[in-house]
């Protein structure tokens, strides 16, 4: 199979571009800041999270309204995300429109207005968002699981907290922006049928503004914790421990690790857990890997007599990855290789995996996945199942 044309650069004004050719006349563009909940201390954790949302609110030449009218009157989608290391502008449209959303996205990168009525009107927003993921149990237990895997302020929520979001001023999130949105922390990435002298030009249209991000170490650790909550008829358990990052030689066999141990409905866990037994009906794992910090979550809601059993089963599971065969090695590969070309076919999907990529250290890597998973011995998956410690978290019906 052919590789798309793609194309990087990094501007005189400091900007890094990506871009990927396409025949389809439909384009993702993105204005991207490389700062997120990761460089954020405990006092204001959610900041990034925070800007995001009131980007929304309006900028230097649009409203409120104007903002998603725009592009949604020409049949597209704008929407953005906070991450641990980025804060994402996004937007989707036919490519014939490639200009407005380029333009969009710059606007809401380098034009918030903050308003004061329309920043207090938002916090409200974000407080009954942190209460919709504390009620939430999956959402909990998961982020708990974070807490315990991790010191602070990296194990926070990337929403913060109702304590950090209520004490953050206008003139913080003022100091947040101006000191980290500037052009060489920002990626410009489009994916979609236009032409690299389009996007090129698009990129230069963003003035030359340079400043420092500093760095928090993100600190491991790993604990337990069973809480209890009434109201709720499951319960519902994570396990979680830590994972080669996307930079270390073996990040591709963690991704085989977690296909295997997780991966779909013939994964091991939901075969043995869901299938053979009946305990439960959601299981799943995920594999959170980045730049400075990697963790494998194993979640899965069942009855609560049976949380330790279920916990048992999932660790002799993992165990017994330590006994994988080659055919079973060739099989997850297979499959990995084509879920990542069935991904491909959205553009936004894409665009944002080469944001990842870049940010873990080159966005090329993203063409290299293929050579990557099978380059991946079968002894570098086996040693991943010896875990010497990990982190448990149960939230039980009262």
């Amino acid at each position: 199979m052919n590789e798309p044309d793609f194309y990087k650069k990094k501007l005189d004004n400091g900007i890094t571009v990506l871009f990927e050719e396409r025949e389809m006349p439909i384009v993702a563009v993105s204005s991207s800041v490389c700062y997120g909940a990761l460089h954020e201390n405990s006092d204001i954790k959610g900041i990034s999270h925070f800007i995001e949302h009131l980007v929304f609110k309006g900028t230097k030449n649009r409203n409120v309204v104007d903002i998603p009218k725009e592009i949604e009157s020409k049949g597209g989608i704008v929407n953005a995300f906070t991450g641990e290391e980025i804060t994402c502008f996004w937007n989707k449209l036919p490519s014939k429109y490639f200009s407005l959303g380029a333009d969009i996205s710059r606007d809401l990168i380098l034009n918030p207005l903050f308003e004061k009525d329309a920043l207090e009107r938002e916090r409200k927003v974000i407080l009954e968002e942190i209460k919709m993921y504390h009620d939430n149990p999956t959402s909990y237990v998961i982020e708990k699981l974070k807490e315990l895997l991790y010191e602070k302020p990296f194990n926070m929520s990337i929403a913060g907290t109702l304590e950090t979001v209520s004490n953050l001023s206008r003139d913080k999130v003022l100091d947040i922006f101006n000191s980290a949105y500037s052009t060489n922390n920002m990626i410009f990435a489009v994916v979609g049928k236009t032409t690299w002298e389009e996007v090129l030009e698009e990129a230069k249209k963003f003035p030359k503004k340079s400043k420092k991000i500093e760095l928090i170490p993100v600190k491991q650790k790993t604990g337990e914790l069973i809480d209890r909550r009434k109201g709720i008829d499951q319960a519902h358990e994570v396990i979680g421990f830590h994972m080669p990052k996307i930079n270390d030689k073996n990040r591709y066999a963690a991704e085989i690790f977690d296909s295997i141990l997780g991966g779909g409905m013939s994964s091991r866990l939901f075969q043995e857990v869901r299938e053979k037994r009946g305990l439960c009906y959601a299981i799943k794992t995920s594999l959170e890997q980045s730049k400075y910090y990697s963790y494998e979550v194993i979640y899965v809601g069942t009855v609560k007599e049976k949380i330790d059993h279920v916990r048992e089963i999932v660790m002799k599971e993992i165990k017994k990855l330590n006994d994988l065969n080659q055919k079973e090695i060739d099989e997850a590969k297979e499959a990995l290789i084509g879920l990542k070309q069935v991904n491909k076919e959205k553009c936004d999907s894409t665009m944002i995996e080469l944001m990842q990529e870049e940010i873990g250290g080159n966005a090329e890597n993203y063409y290299g996945y293929e050579d990557g998973i099978n380059k991946v011995k079968l002894k570098e998956v086996q040693d991943l199942s010896k875990i010497k410690s990990y982190s448990f978290v149960a939230l039980l019906p009262d």
